[in-house]
């Protein structure tokens, strides 16, 4: 019983706000036809109704007892394994807890464990609701008899009066000593003082304070609850607390509201200066944009400008060798079908008086008539030209651009090829050389695509190939490689579009692979051996008494030093002996002791 008559207990303590403070404030509110008003302090954020039943949250924000029941828990703690509901039944137990999201900050706030009942009223919120009812109503009816038109208000009972039940209010006992003012005197002063009454003992006013329950008590409360406990009246306890919650307002956080408020403030001016910036730069895309697709549309018409050139140019060239052609065509025919009818059809004294004018004739034409070989002659289909989306195309109007039309043939006539692996070569060595592509002025080609085809055959092994790796570098050279295992002389050949280049085929000479001296640099065998009879040498040198090798002063002896194994007098040179070592004619050991 104790304990919910402290939670039932309330605190009034409120700001002096006068009528003119408020009313420049504050938006006033203005009922709407469906009885709902707009933004006020008498106004419930979560209903946009009037507040009934304010209650205080843990983060100070007021809502009305039913929306704090209709916010749906953030987290709830279980009974016997079954969730609780968030409604007053729901938290009259002291064994859950309830956590709701503010409607107002989203803050967690912890609702207390007997209900929402037991949250602080928000006085002051009850105080701003009838205030904002004197300020709209032009007439307020009277609470006791509904009939008269309320000109007074009891503080203490909070009802309005009529002049009538005005007086009679004063005149019964019980209500004799209440406090009594003008509704026109209320709204001059812009808010209520009135007593907090005691929700659990009717009419008593909370005038004592208990310091360990921090609570205000009234008189009975404190007889029947709090005997124990020390209550000292409230005028003497309400400027230590008072100066406890002046101090954290204007020593901390009111210095904070001024921070936050200059941080706001350059946050709102960042905003600002972003969105102009933005637009400014938006500004500058757009122009740039613009002119870049001006830019591209004048690259655009010049490569349109120079195909339709390359068009005109090679139809001309066609239309020429076409000319060309059929005046050979009818010459040679012309002079074909004579012959052929005066053979035919002349008499011998006609074809001997016609031969003379006939034969010159004839001759003329294989002397000096135009007389192409197919293959030679270029059928341009266009394949030729080309266009290179990625080349570099230098800048229009400043801006860069991509895209050239690439309108060269190769020649193969003209192509070169580099390197001196082309020529030379080493067994087991990868060998290599670059193919250069020209188009028919000598000039370098620029682009890759081209058929190339490179063989590499053995002169004297037919069945001997090397296959070669042709790499396209894109820029009209191609990155030849290969691997020859077996060495001698080799022909290269090297054909674009299938016909050789210059200098093909090339012929390849590829040396053994480097041999290794298998014995050792000695002046002769007897002494390196010291006087091994067993011990040979590679070179011609003798020696008699059963000695198999040679030595100073005799018979063969080169006379310098030399390889055991070769004979060899150079010492850092390729070893002369092909055979491995322990055939009958390899290279010999000296001695192994």
């Amino acid at each position: 019983m104790q304990i919910d008559m402290i939670n039932a207990t309330v605190l009034f303590c409120g700001e002096e706000f006068t009528h003119e403070t408020m009313k420049k404030s504050e938006v006033k509110q203005t009922i709407q036809s469906n009885g709902r008003v707009s933004k006020s302090r008498a106004v419930c954020s979560f209903c946009s109704r009037m507040f009934r039943e304010p209650k205080l949250l843990p983060c100070l924000h007021t809502f009305c007892a039913d929306c704090i029941r209709q916010i749906e828990p953030f987290s709830a703690s279980k009974i016997d394994g079954k969730s609780t509901p968030l409604g007053a039944e729901g938290l009259a137990g002291d064994r859950n807890s309830v956590t709701v999201l503010c409607p107002e900050c989203d803050s967690e706030v912890d609702l207390p464990s007997s209900g929402v009942d037991s949250l602080t009223t928000d006085h002051l919120a009850l105080d701003e609701v009838f205030m904002e009812t004197l300020l709209i109503e032009s007439s307020v009816s009277c609470d006791l008899c509904s009939d008269g038109e309320a000109g007074q208000r009891c503080e203490v009972c909070s009802v309005n009066l009529c002049k009538f039940c005005s007086q009679a209010h004063r005149r019964q006992k019980r209500t004799s000593s209440h406090s009594i003012h003008s509704l026109e005197d209320l709204k001059a002063q812009g808010r209520l003082s009135r007593p907090v009454l005691c929700s659990v003992h009717a009419g008593q006013e909370l005038r004592l304070f208990c310091e360990p329950c921090d609570l205000p008590v009234c008189r009975e409360c404190a007889a029947a609850f709090h005997r124990e406990h020390r209550c000292r009246p409230t005028h003497d306890v309400i400027n230590h607390h008072g100066d406890r919650i002046r101090a954290l307002v204007s020593g901390s956080l009111r210095p904070r509201l001024g921070r936050l408020e200059e941080a706001l403030r350059r946050v709102d001016t960042s905003q600002g200066a972003l969105q102009r910036h933005a637009k400014m730069l938006a500004s500058e895309i757009r122009a740039f944009a613009q002119g870049y697709v001006t830019a591209v549309e004048a690259h655009c018409s010049s490569l349109l400008r120079a195909l339709e050139d390359l068009r005109l140019q090679r139809s001309n060239q066609l239309h020429l060798q076409r000319a060309q052609l059929l005046q050979s065509l009818a010459d040679t025919g012309g002079a074909v079908d004579f012959a052929e009818r005066l053979l035919t059809c002349g008499s011998e004294a006609e074809i001997l008086d016609a031969k003379g004018v006939t034969v010159r004739r004839l001759i003329t034409l294989l002397e000096s008539g135009y007389d192409p070989q197919p293959d030679t002659v270029a059928h341009d289909d266009g394949s030729s030209i080309c266009f290179l989306p990625q080349r570099c195309a230098g800048q229009v109007e400043g801006f860069p651009m991509v895209g050239v039309l690439h309108a060269k043939t190769t020649d193969p006539s003209k192509c070169v090829v580099q390197g001196e692996g082309v020529q030379q070569g080493a067994e087991g060595q990868r060998g290599e050389f670059t193919l250069i592509c020209k188009d028919s002025a000598g000039e370098l080609m620029g682009t890759g695509g081209d058929a190339v085809l490179v063989s590499v055959v053995h002169t004297e092994q037919k069945d001997c190939r090397v296959d070669a790796t042709v790499v396209d570098n894109g820029d009209g050279s191609y990155a030849v490689s290969y691997l020859p295992e077996v060495s001698g002389s080799y022909s290269v050949w090297v054909c674009v579009k299938a016909q050789h280049v210059k200098g093909s085929p090339f012929s390849l000479t590829v040396r053994p692979k480097f041999r290794r001296h298998h014995g050792i640099f000695h002046c002769c065998s007897f002494c390196s051996s010291k006087g091994a009879k067993e011990a040979q040498c590679g070179c011609p040198g003798t020696m008699p008494g059963g000695f198999q090798g040679c030595g100073h002063g005799h018979k063969g002896h080169p006379g310098k030093d030399h390889w055991s194994c070769c004979g060899s007098l150079v010492k850092k040179s390729e070893c002369l002996q092909g055979r491995e070592p322990g055939s009958p004619h390899g290279r010999v050991r000296t001695v192994e002791l």
